[in-house]
């Protein structure tokens, strides 16, 4: 189990990986190799997450969730295979992490007295400013 939170974890078998070439760094070894990681995971699907976190994690992920709701991660940053099935999962489980805390309640506040009079003061005063910029009748 692949532990997110303290009462999350996650089932390595809902966790599916695919090797594909990677482009960049590699020299020869980048043509006959496949280094980047295609991590999958069934975002919508999935059994181990609460329904609040899977809504949270869906909006997170963008573009990177497809139609079907499968999260893709695609690590290509490193030059070997088993670098990069780390980085896809470290990435996969910040993610979820992110989404497992719930956001913060916005408390609803009001401008105080003071700073509701200094702001019409300043509009009084770039009022009678742009008013002076005029051209009077004699200027024309």
């Amino acid at each position: 189990m692949i532990k997110i939170t303290e009462g999350i974890k996650l089932d390595p078998a809902e966790i599916e990986e695919s090797f594909i070439r990677a482009s960049g760094p590699g020299g020869q070894n980048v043509n006959k190799v496949s280094t980047a990681v295609q991590l999958r995971f069934d975002l919508r699907g999935s059994r181990s997450l609460p329904e609040a976190v899977r809504t949270r994690a869906c909006r997170l992920a963008g573009r990177r969730l497809n139609k079907e709701g499968v999260l893709v991660i695609t690590a290509a940053r490193f030059r070997s295979q088993e670098r990069n099935r780390e980085d896809a999962l470290t990435r996969l489980v910040a993610l979820l992490r992110e989404a497992a805390c719930p956001p913060r309640r916005r408390r609803a506040t009001r401008p105080t007295l003071a700073s509701k009079k200094r702001r019409l003061a300043d509009k009084a005063r770039r009022g009678t400013l742009k008013k002076q910029r005029r051209a009077g009748p004699d200027d024309a």
